[in-house]
């Protein structure tokens, strides 16, 4: 089946080829049986891949268990499975649960061909307006479904749209691993259903919140409860969020599926894996890749420069150090190109624009930190300053999106600290924000009331306080409260 040129794996070799096996290659069986992996479509390095391939001449799905506690994991999987089967809820058939032959365990399902998941479906949906009817299309099946997972008993506890699979106009819940009988012939009881329901919200962009209807109503057209107590709902969906804002800030840190991370006792890099590939050459040589750039800015505390790849512009930002007492000072905290490394990512996590950030490095003596460079994507959008008129309102679009904005960064409680309508760029139809250095999402009520309010007066500062901007900004503009 495999031929004499495929190489031949079992679990320990598969645990020491860490995040890229090399394709195709055989497993094993227990029973002297083998599976012919072809493609990798998901890694966990020394636990668990996920791939597709061959087994007695069907097309599988195989998912791989391979770390030594495997077993847990690997029963999970196979009894979430077979729960939502005995449930009557659509999901790959299950082909095969065994052990490999020399330690780990595999399970094989159907491979759905031409499916797609609901993730890679909402993609290009995500920045629509809330509600509009393409998103609803993609995103009301899912709660559908969730609705027949709660009358079922069932919770599915990694709840994200990459779990729902949309195959020949029929949806499926894979992922049995995270897949619990709650109450077994029974619906769920209101709590269980909306600490679960919560997490689906949680997926969603902040702005859904006020569309909330329409799903909650596919929710219940599923067969899930009419949801009576919303202060428990909304209880929960603010835990969610803040888990999962605190969980992928993390990641940002760390090696992982998104991000690469590399630590040595001279460097810390971190690098979206995606770009990592591209980024390369600039991440060996920065000083020299921003001399053949444009440069932007030259200041003693920071240098900034674009610079062009075949992938799209870049900006390359230098955090300098300007004397040997502004090093000793800087040695022991986290630099300001890893403070907006990680804010840069609060805020695309939270749906507000900002340029997408793509790699981070400090230079470092063990502990100590010396320069650092953040690298962001180019964002060719015009300046508040230059892009509105102080003379007249702004037009109703720019006008909505400048409220939208700070409406948003004020229930968040975000604060800028440097917020010069020059840090506010006006790009396809949004207000990103850039120098993010001394940004802030505050735990405080008091503490973002006083960062607001200066924030405020920064931002009002930029046109005479006569002008028409300047009076419909503070019209419009949350109000500056005492902290």
């Amino acid at each position: 089946m495999s031929g004499d040129s495929v190489k031949r794996l079992d679990a320990a070799g598969l645990r020491a080829a860490g995040r890229t096996p090399e394709t195709p290659f055989c497993l094993a069986l227990a029973d002297g049986s083998e599976v012919l992996l072809q493609r990798l479509l998901r890694v966990l390095p020394g636990k668990r891949i996920v791939g597709e391939g061959q087994w007695n001449g069907r097309r599988v799905l195989a998912k791989l268990f391979v770390a030594g506690g495997s077993a847990r994991h690997w029963t999970q999987e196979k009894a979430g499975i077979e729960a939502l089967q005995n449930a009557g809820v659509l999901t790959p058939d299950l082909l095969l649960a065994a052990p490999l032959a020399s330690g780990g365990h595999i399970l094989l399902t159907r491979f759905l061909d031409g499916a797609q998941t609901l993730a890679e479906a909402w993609e290009p949906l995500s920045a629509l307006p809330a509600g509009s009817p393409a998103a609803l299309e993609v995103l009301c099946p899912a709660f559908r479904m969730l609705g027949r997972l709660h009358a079922c008993g069932l919770v599915q506890e990694d709840l994200h749209l990459g779990n729902f699979l949309r195959c020949a106009e029929r949806l499926y819940v894979i992922d049995g691993d995270a897949v619990r009988s709650i109450s077994p012939g029974k619906g769920l009881d209101e709590p269980q259903a909306s600490t679960n329901l919560a997490v689906l919200l949680a997926q969603l962009p902040m702005a859904w919140d006020a569309r909330r209807s329409e799903l909650l109503e596919a929710y219940r057209a599923g067969g899930g409860l009419d949801i009576g107590d919303m202060a428990r709902l909304e209880s929960e969906l603010s835990r969610v969020r803040s888990w999962r804002l605190k969980d992928f800030l993390g990641k940002t840190l760390r090696d992982c599926t998104l991000f690469k991370v590399r630590r040595s006792a001279f460097r810390f890099t971190a690098v979206r894996r995606a770009a990592a590939e591209r980024l390369a050459p600039l991440l060996e040589a920065p000083d020299a890749a921003m001399l053949q750039g444009r440069l932007l800015k030259d200041g003693k505390t920071c240098t900034v420069a674009r610079v062009e790849q075949a992938g799209g512009s870049l900006v390359v930002k230098r955090y300098n150090l300007k004397s040997m007492q502004h090093a000793l000072e800087r040695f022991w905290r986290p630099t300001r190109a890893w403070h907006s490394w990680r804010e840069g990512h609060r805020l695309q996590h939270l749906g507000i624009a900002t340029p997408a950030p793509l790699a981070l490095i400090e230079e470092r003596i063990g502990p100590l930190r010396r320069r650092a460079f953040l690298i962001n994507a180019f964002c060719p959008g015009v300046s508040l300053l230059h892009f509105l008129s102080p003379d007249r309102e702004p037009e109703v679009a720019v006008a909505s999106a400048i409220v939208s904005l700070f409406q948003r960064l004020h229930t968040l409680r975000i604060s800028h600290g440097d917020l010069k309508a020059s840090n506010l760029l006006w790009h396809d139809g949004n207000v990103f924000m850039i120098d993010l250095d001394a940004l802030v999402q505050h735990r405080s009520a008091s503490g973002h009331a006083r960062a607001w309010r200066r924030d405020r007066e920064r931002l009002l500062r930029n046109w005479p306080a006569p002008s028409i901007l300047h009076q419909w900004l503070d019209r419009n503009l949350p109000p500056a409260k005492a902290g």
